[in-house]
């Protein structure tokens, strides 16, 4: 698939795991949402003859679940969802020993989990792919599906400006870092004391040294003035909830409203991972108006990861 057809740097992915945006280089992160928007538009046809994705989802899921169950079914292949609790993975089985048996079962497993620590441990055993699905410290394949988004509005991403404002949290991690890797300048604005990691920071600034910008800002205004992207997240992820209060406290003034959008590029989409809480971090008028791509988003989820799935298992 990907030599023959255009896609080079992918033929390196096949059989690589896909724990981190940084996982791959900035070709390979280019390439795949070129083969993702071929995807989408019928532009070009992939099978991979039968193989077989496992999920294994510790946190609830809609649409990670349902278009990774939908992308390996466009591939001509089939998804089986080992589901914790109805499987030994809820009682305790050691991972090294699930890793081990799913690997002789299934060609790849995606994982959706709170520790990123558990999913390197199964990367480690396993002898299959692994996809990060979902963890505390990255969303990875939400990215992807992000910047697929913004690519189809600007066509051309370097330059560009990807503005979000809320928690610094998984979501903010995977952008910074996939932007980096793809010339967009980010700036995650937030209150003080909901900044990204120090860590994953540092390694988004060491990524985009010399060619985009990647920054931390306390003001709401500053973060989307002039911003190409516009995108929020919910104040407590999953795992957070019962912090609910406190964060809409502290987050009091950060909804990304229409004025918020006013501020921006006269061209800038608002985007939102969802679930979306509108009157929280995103107001109605926002999530609904002309510049919501919100829904194009959603749908891209698909198509990104059917072009990863391609990457990582087509021979």
């Amino acid at each position: 698939m990907a030599a023959s057809s255009g896609y080079p740097a992918l033929a390196e992915l096949q059989g690589s795991d896909f724990l981190s945006s940084a996982d791959i280089t900035a070709d390979q992160t280019r390439q795949l949402l070129r083969l993702a928007a071929d995807l989408k538009a019928e532009r070009t046809t992939i099978h991979l003859g039968g193989r077989c994705l496992g999920l294994i989802f510790s946190k609830a899921s809609t649409r990670t679940r349902v278009s990774f169950t939908v992308a390996m079914a466009r591939l001509g292949g089939q998804t089986i969802d080992l589901n914790p609790q109805v499987s030994q993975v809820g009682r305790g089985e050691p991972v090294a020993d699930t890793a081990r048996v799913l690997s002789r079962y299934v060609d790849a497993l995606a994982i959706r989990t709170f520790a990123q620590e558990e999913l390197a441990e199964y990367a480690h055993w396993a002898s299959i792919p692994v996809i990060n699905a979902l963890t505390d410290l990255e969303h990875p394949c939400q990215a992807l599906a992000d910047y697929l988004t913004l690519q189809e509005a600007f066509n051309d991403l370097p330059g560009l400006t990807m503005a979000y404002v809320g928690d610094g949290n998984n979501v903010a991690h995977s952008l910074m870092l996939c932007g980096a890797l793809l010339g967009v300048n980010v700036r995650i604005g937030c209150p003080k004391g909901f900044e990204p990691s120090a860590a994953v920071l540092e390694q988004a600034r060491s990524l985009a040294a010399g060619h985009c910008q990647i920054e931390v800002l306390h003001d709401p205004v500053a973060t989307v003035r002039g911003a190409h992207g516009l995108y929020t997240d919910v104040w407590a992820s999953m795992g957070q909830e019962q912090e609910q209060q406190a964060r809409e406290e502290a987050f009091a003034g950060w909804c990304l409203s229409e004025d918020l959008v006013a501020e921006a590029d006269g061209r800038a989409i608002v985007l939102h991972c969802l679930p979306a809480h509108r009157g929280e971090e995103i107001s109605a008028g926002a999530m609904e108006g002309s510049s919501s791509r919100v829904f194009d988003q959603a749908e891209n989820r698909l198509h990104a990861q059917q072009a990863l799935l391609a990457a990582l298992l087509a021979n």
